[in-house]
């Protein structure tokens, strides 16, 4: 198999990598309109780096398997530009799904179809991937079933129960634990309790990536606006009020955590 990872960022290298036991049944190209992003990757995974004209191929070349490792905001137009270049299949995993999802469909109807999202760190593989397996044959059944032997839990949703839930697992979440950051003062380390000191490796852990990546989350899954208010009606409760809140928000922990608790 042919296959072309547009994005040789984390995540592009992130699938090279999980893919590499694969070979030689897989012969990987990279391209990014990053010239040098391309020809690193390509030299990391012994790959051939694919010279890009306006942001697509320069030369008149097709891949059974094109995978989209782009930023969310660019996923779309990717499809649309990338389908001619996709004999077989295409994947997606930009990290949003209703929309990558919807495209590949309307511009690959006849041609093979996944979107994955990996909820994890590159650098913290292996670990579960949500999964819309939209329409997968022959070519993308190898390539899921490689995954999944590198040690990660696909698991099937909707594009509309994905997105939904990334408004609290990702948007929610680093807005939380970003306010909590920049709301917080100089203590000394004797001070931390265990929810403070995770609180603080949290916001590491967000800090540590880049800012592009969060911001494109914010937008396309929003939910600021929501852990702000919940802040401010916490802030504005009397005793009652507070009590009230404290075990509301039990209750949605119970259900965030699938009543796991």
């Amino acid at each position: 198999m042919t296959l072309c990872i547009v994005g040789a960022g984390a995540m592009g290298r992130w699938l090279a990598g999980t893919l590499v036991d694969a070979r030689p049944t897989v012969d990987l190209a990279f391209a990014d309109t990053d010239t040098a992003a391309a020809e690193d990757a390509a030299a990391e995974f012994d790959a051939v780096a694919i010279a890009l004209a306006e942001g697509l191929p320069a030369t008149d070349r097709t891949f059974e398997t094109v995978a989209l490792a782009v930023p969310i905001p660019a996923v779309e137009a990717a499809v649309a530009d990338w389908a001619p270049y996709a004999e077989t299949a295409m994947l997606d995993l930009s990290g949003v799904m209703a929309a990558p999802v919807a495209a590949m469909g309307d511009h690959l109807p006849d041609r093979e179809r996944a979107s994955l999202h990996p909820l994890f760190a590159p650098e913290r593989a292996p670990g579960n991937v949500a999964l819309v397996a939209d329409a997968v044959g022959p070519t993308l059944s190898p390539l899921l079933d490689a995954l999944r032997a590198a040690g990660n839990e696909l698991f099937e949703t909707t594009p509309a129960e994905h997105d939904e839930a990334m408004s609290t697992i990702q948007a929610k979440s680093h807005a939380a634990v970003l306010a909590w950051a920049l709301a917080g003062d100089d203590v000394r380390e004797e001070f931390h309790t265990p929810v403070s000191a995770g609180l603080r490796d949290l916001a590491a852990t967000v800090t540590d990536g880049e800012a592009r990546v969060y911001a494109d989350i914010q937008d396309a899954f929003g939910g600021a606006d929501a852990v702000a208010d919940a802040a401010r009606e916490i802030a504005d409760a009397d005793d009652e009020a507070f009590a009230a809140l404290y075990d509301e928000a039990g209750d949605a922990a119970d259900e965030i955590s699938g009543g796991d608790r």
